[in-house]
């Protein structure tokens, strides 16, 4: 009698960025600040070439106008500022500055930061010993205090402040990165590839660096904010970007003296400011438990159960 034997189907893994897909569903507030930085993002990269001339325009009739007057149409709702300038558009416009800005400080600073932690942590006592002084160098004066000695020298422009921040976040990244290669070099897969031969640098980039990737970019998430914050109290102190560029900051700083009269002018900027930094926030804390191998099951749980 012959058996006939059925073929069982295996379920499929689904791909990575379904997985994370699901799990960032998990997470509903992760999820609504992944939307609203999303939106940012889009509005930092159409937002000048659609309402460039709109937020240029000035209108001395409606200076100071209030928010929600709907008869004058959606684009003056959030009101107008002392020169009859839509906030709306302003704010839309100022989104690719503030963004660009931040984004580049920490592009500079991690790039930078993480090669020298490499080095540092993997190399001779004595080139850990010099790389370890710079950082100790930077970190000895006041992160505020550099950038307003070197934008007061050197001249405020977008270049100059992405480079001043970035320069003054490098530590963090240099030390994180040489406390996780400490500890990651001393691994049986590290050890392995030293006696299979491999080179330094192989070790380095195709062995230690994915597993401190996970914990640099949930750092960077979480220093995106800072630095947005730092871009903005320097507009505010009138040596950030000044105009005709417009930040978020900057339209704080402008507002203040009407505050008393017509405090939308800086309410509107600061709230974008709160909004996009506690987006950074909760979006860095799902990363952190979505990242850890040890954590990720109860996203996935979580996922799978609404799913």
């Amino acid at each position: 009698m012959a058996i006939q034997m059925t073929e069982t189907p295996i379920a499929e893994e689904p791909g990575v960025i379904r997985r994370f897909g699901r799990m960032l569903w998990a997470d509903k507030f992760a999820f609504c600040a992944a939307i609203f930085l999303i939106v940012m993002i889009l509005l930092a990269i159409v937002g000048p070439s659609w309402f460039g001339e709109v937020a240029i325009k000035q209108n001395l009739r409606g200076r100071n106008l209030p928010p929600f007057d709907w008869e004058r149409g959606w684009i003056w709702w959030m009101g107008a500022d002392a020169l009859g300038r839509p906030l709306l558009a302003r704010i839309i416009v100022a989104t690719q500055n503030t963004l660009m800005v931040a984004a580049g400080a920490v592009i500079i600073s991690a790039v930078v930061g993480t090669v020298l932690g490499l080095i540092a942590g993997f190399s001779s006592p004595r080139v850990n010993q010099v790389i370890m002084r710079l950082a100790d160098v930077i970190m000895s004066f006041p992160s505020l205090l550099i950038a307003v000695i070197v934008l007061y020298l050197l001249g405020s422009s977008i270049l100059n402040l992405m480079l001043v921040l970035a320069i003054t976040r490098i530590p963090v990244y240099l030390r994180t990165t040489r406390a996780e290669v400490l500890e990651i070099r001393e691994r049986m897969f590290v050890q392995a590839a030293r006696v299979m031969g491999a080179s330094r640098k192989r070790i380095l980039f195709r062995h230690i660096l994915p597993v401190v990737f996970p914990t640099l970019t949930t750092l960077a998430t979480l220093d995106f904010a800072y630095v947005m914050l730092a871009e903005s109290a320097l507009s505010f102190l009138g040596i950030g970007i000044q105009p005709p560029e417009i930040t978020w900051g900057l339209m704080i700083s402008q507002g203040r003296q009407y505050l008393t009269n017509a405090w939308w002018l800086s309410f509107w900027p600061g709230l974008a400011i709160i909004l996009t930094t506690m987006s950074l926030n909760l979006l860095s804390n799902w990363m952190r438990i979505a990242f850890d191998p040890v954590q990720r099951w109860r996203l996935e749980m979580r996922g799978s159960t609404n799913g």
